[in-house]
C-alpha cells in the first residue's frame, strides 16, 4: 500500500468571522445544539465568551471540553496552527474520538487573511485539512457603520462564502445593508441568524463529506452580474476599492496557460487577491474538473473531482479584489486564453516582469 492510499481523506474546516459584537457567539450557540454538528471540533479564543453551561458533559483537558452535543469545543492558546497540529495528533493517537469537521471562530478584529493563508499554505495541514467555506456575522442594527469605520469588518465581508445577518428584528429596513454587501459580495447569499447548520456549513465538501453544489459555493453568475452594470458604491465609502467579478472559459484550458496565470497574477498582485476561488475544466482532463481557491498571494493545491456537478463545463473562476482593476485582470485573462482584444496586455512580456502590472 503506497503512503498516498494510507493517507486520510481532508478534513472540512469552515472559518466563522464577523466584527465585534456581530452576533457569532449567539450563532454559535445556536450551532451547538444542533444534531449536525455532531463528531464537530469547535475552536474558540475562550470558553468564557460563550454560554457552555448547559452544554458541558466533561473536561477533556484544561484546553478542551466535551459537550453534550457530541462536539468538542478547543480553546486557541497562542498560535493557530499549533492548535490544529495539536488536535491531530490527539485524533491520530486515539486521545481524542475522531471528529468530521472543525470550526474556527476568529476574534471579532481578526482580519480573516491571515487565517486563510495558514489554512491553505502550511505544507501539513492542507494534506489533513480542507478549507470548507467562510461565514460571516453581520450586525443588522450596527453594520452601515461599522462597515464604514473598520477595514477588518469590509474584508471579513468580501472573503465570505455565506453571510449571516444577525439582529434583523431589532431594526428596521435592512435594505440599504443587504445592498452594499451584495455589491461587496455578489456571490455569498445572505441568511437569517436561524439558517439550517448544513445550509450554512456546506462548502464543496459536504457535511457529510462528499461534493456539494460547487456552483453554489463558487455564485459566480453573481460575480458576473455584479460586474456587468449592477455594482455601485457610494464614493464616499472605501468599500469602492473591493470588487468582486468572474472569469469564464468555455473550453478547457490548457494546465500550463491555467498554472502560468495564477502564477503571474499572485505574484503581481498577491496582496490585492482578498480572495480567489474557482471551477476549472484543464484541457488534459476535462471530464474531472479541479476546485481551486486561495487568499492573496496562496493559491491552494487544485482539488480535482471525479466529476462535474452538473451540465454545465464552463470554467469559472471568482475574484474578490481591492485596488486592482477588473477590466485589467479580465484582458490578462483573455490574453493567455489567446482571445487578445486591442486592449489587452501582453501576457508573455509581463510573465518575465510580473510587478509591472498596472493595479487600475
Amino acid at each position: 500500500m503506497t503512503q498516498d492510499s494510507r493517507r486520510p481523506e481532508p478534513i472540512p474546516l469552515t472559518v466563522l468571522t464577523g466584527f465585534l459584537g456581530a452576533g457569532k457567539t449567539t450563532l454559535l450557540n445556536r450551532l451547538l445544539r444542533d444534531p449536525a454538528l455532531a463528531d464537530t471540533v469547535v475552536i474558540v479564543n475562550e470558553f468564557g465568551e460563550i454560554g457552555l453551561d448547559h452544554l458541558l458533559i466533561e473536561r477533556v483537558d484544561e484546553d478542551m471540553i466535551l459537550l453534550g452535543a457530541g462536539c468538542l469545543c478547543c480553546t486557541v492558546r497562542g498560535d493557530l496552527i499549533a492548535t490544529l497540529e495539536d488536535l491531530l495528533r490527539k485524533r491520530d493517537n486515539g486521545r481524542i474520538t475522531p471528529f468530521r469537521r472543525v470550526v474556527i471562530e476568529t476574534t471579532g478584529l481578526a482580519d480573516p487573511a491571515p487565517i486563510l493563508h495558514a489554512l491553505i499554505y502550511h505544507p501539513y495541514l492542507v494534506l489533513r485539512y480542507r478549507l470548507q467555506g467562510v461565514v460571516t456575522v453581520v450586525d443588522a442594527v450596527n453594520g452601515q457603520a461599522t462597515l464604514d469605520a473598520h477595514p477588518e469588518a469590509l474584508r471579513q465581508a468580501a472573503v465570505a462564502d455565506r453571510i449571516v445577518l444577525a439582529k434583523a428584528d431589532l431594526t428596521g429596513d435592512t435594505a440599504p445593508l443587504r445592498a452594499r454587501l451584495r455589491a461587496l459580495n455578489p456571490s455569498a447569499p445572505v441568511d437569517p441568524p436561524d439558517v439550517a447548520a448544513e445550509t450554512l456549513l456546506g462548502g464543496f465538501f459536504g457535511l457529510d463529506g462528499k461534493g456539494a453544489d460547487v456552483r453554489a459555493w463558487l455564485g459566480a453568475e453573481a460575480a458576473q452580474g455584479a460586474e456587468h452594470g449592477h455594482h455601485h458604491h457610494d464614493v464616499n465609502r472605501h468599500d469602492a476599492s473591493i470588487r468582486a467579478f468572474s472569469l469564464v472559459s468555455d473550453v478547457p484550458v490548457p494546465r500550463a496557460t491555467f498554472e502560468m496565470f495564477l502564477d503571474l497574477l499572485r505574484s503581481g498582485h498577491g496582496p490585492k487577491l482578498l480572495r480567489l476561488k474557482g471551477l476549472v475544466a484543464l484541457a488534459d482532463d476535462p471530464d474531472r474538473p479541479v476546485v481551486v481557491h486561495g487568499v492573496q498571494h496562496v493559491v491552494h493545491a487544485p482539488v480535482t473531482l471525479p466529476a462535474w456537478p452538473d451540465a454545465d463545463r464552463t470554467s469559472r473562476l471568482v475574484l474578490i479584489v481591492r485596488d486592482l482593476d477588473p477590466a485589467f485582470v479580465t484582458r490578462l485573462w483573455d490574453a493567455f486564453l489567446g482571445r487578445p482584444r486591442p486592449d489587452a496586455p501582453d501576457a508573455a512580456a509581463l510573465t518575465d516582469n510580473p510587478l509591472a502590472i498596472p493595479g487600475g
